[in-house]
């Protein structure tokens, strides 16, 4: 009898230590195991080549990079605010001036991650916004056009070997400042979707990025009417309908049919902080549609929330993220699950689709796999998973590890 028990608290032990611990293998033995700042991926550190590699470009490298998204795993289109002169880091050195011995970049010196903590802030140095204001506001802080930033190849598609084999030049003096990169899942046809968040407009290309076939929005116009944004963030597509997160000024989400046509609307500007009304934003920002029940998926940045409506616009529930510095900037929803990037944590959050807590994995950092300002994020056919960061100002590749539980992965909806 003794020896029974003596068994049966053994497996207890093991099973409670199963679901304490968290692990990404597709299989049933129990591992030992730590953290785990990559989840069930691991980083792809030479992906992909800098925009140093095109010809003509050798002194440039990737700006503020606001949006990435995959139509496979050998077309990957990135945007970003323009380049950043391509410089070598700056040599570690001590403060003496000032009395003290703090170093200057940054105070610790990780040798062991070869002096990868942060040093320069792309999305500082990127100008904020391509017209007379957004230039001004960034050369009034000591910065210069041409030297400082060139707005070129604001818009570029990368293939799996990180390869860039598209750039879309044409339209680089059209953009204020591209701010997501869509393709409709139930198109046939593939047509690019670029929202231009300045520009209070959202523009839908032939897939070859030849020829701009519709514009929602007034281009450089502002407004709150039916055929106006304010600052649009990112965009949502079911199988009949449109859906725009008009977030930024207006605080509303846009119901569209798919030749563009006004449907409804529903929102309108929260009360800092934490509102928790339901239907008021504050920074509405991602958005997504969960295939099987039709729900639309909402974070509403500022108020550190998610809310949930129907394709109506009526309300179902809401959660809480976090306080700050929780900063829920992007969501995905996929195979069951909603992810949500909390740029704030630096951390990929996993919630089923009633808002209850999973798991998450990330790191702050600017080495490969580390996180810094993540604004957006993809998935492609394969369970690749790409970030884009606006403070790192690079764009980056995550391949799952092999013999993973694909339940751990983002999946292509």
């Amino acid at each position: 009898m003794l020896k029974i028990y003596h068994s049966f608290f053994w497996i207890l032990v093991i099973l409670i230590s199963s679901c304490s611990q968290q692990t990404y293998n597709n299989n049933n033995s129990f591992l030992k195991s730590g953290q785990e700042p990559f989840g069930p991926y691991q980083p792809s550190p030479d992906w992909p080549k800098d925009i140093s590699t095109i010809p003509g470009y050798e002194k440039w490298t990737w700006g503020a990079i606001q949006g990435v998204f995959a139509e496979s795993a050998d077309r990957i289109f990135v945007i970003q605010r323009g380049l950043l002169p391509k410089i070598n880091r700056p040599e570690t050195r001590f403060v003496e001036d000032q009395g003290t011995r703090l170093l200057f970049p940054v105070g610790r010196n990780y040798s062991w991650r070869d002096n990868t903590m942060p040093w320069r802030d792309a999305t500082q140095a990127s100008p904020d916004h391509n017209n007379d204001h957004g230039w001004n506001i960034w050369q009034s802080a000591g910065y210069i056009k041409g030297v400082d930033a060139l707005w070129e190849n604001c818009v570029v598609v990368i293939n799996r070997e990180g390869d860039i084999v598209e750039t879309w030049n044409q339209w680089d003096s059209m953009w204020v400042k591209p701010h997501a990169v869509h393709i409709n899942p139930y198109d046939p046809d593939k047509h690019v979707w670029i929202v231009d968040d300045f520009a209070h407009a959202i523009y839908k290309f032939t897939n070859d990025g030849k020829e701009i076939i519709q514009t929602l929005g007034v281009p450089n116009e502002p407004g709150q009417d039916e055929k106006h944004f304010a600052r649009p963030t990112f965009m949502a597509f079911s199988e009949d309908a449109i859906f725009v997160a008009d977030g930024y000024v207006n605080s509303r989400v846009i119901k569209f049919d798919l030749e563009g046509n006004y449907l409804l609307q529903w929102g309108q500007e929260g009360t800092l902080p934490d509102d928790t009304r339901p239907g008021y934003f504050n920074a509405l920002h991602g958005i997504d549609i969960d295939p099987e029940s039709g729900r639309v998926y909402v974070s509403d940045r500022m108020n550190n929330r998610i809310q949930v409506f129907d394709q109506n616009g009526n309300f179902i529930f809401q959660w809480r993220v976090g306080d700050p510095p929780s900063d829920v900037q992007y969501l995905i929803v996929s195979n069951g699950a909603l992810w949500v990037m909390d740029a704030g944590t630096t951390k990929l959050l996993k919630y089923d689709l009633e808002g209850n807590f999973l798991n998450s994995w990330g790191t702050w950092g600017t080495f490969s796999g580390g996180m810094w300002g993540v604004h957006g994020m993809t998935v492609d056919e394969e369970g690749n998973f790409y970030i884009s960061e606006v403070n790192t100002g690079r764009v980056q590749k995550f391949t799952p590890r092999t013999g993973v539980n694909p339940d751990y992965l983002i999946l292509k909806p």
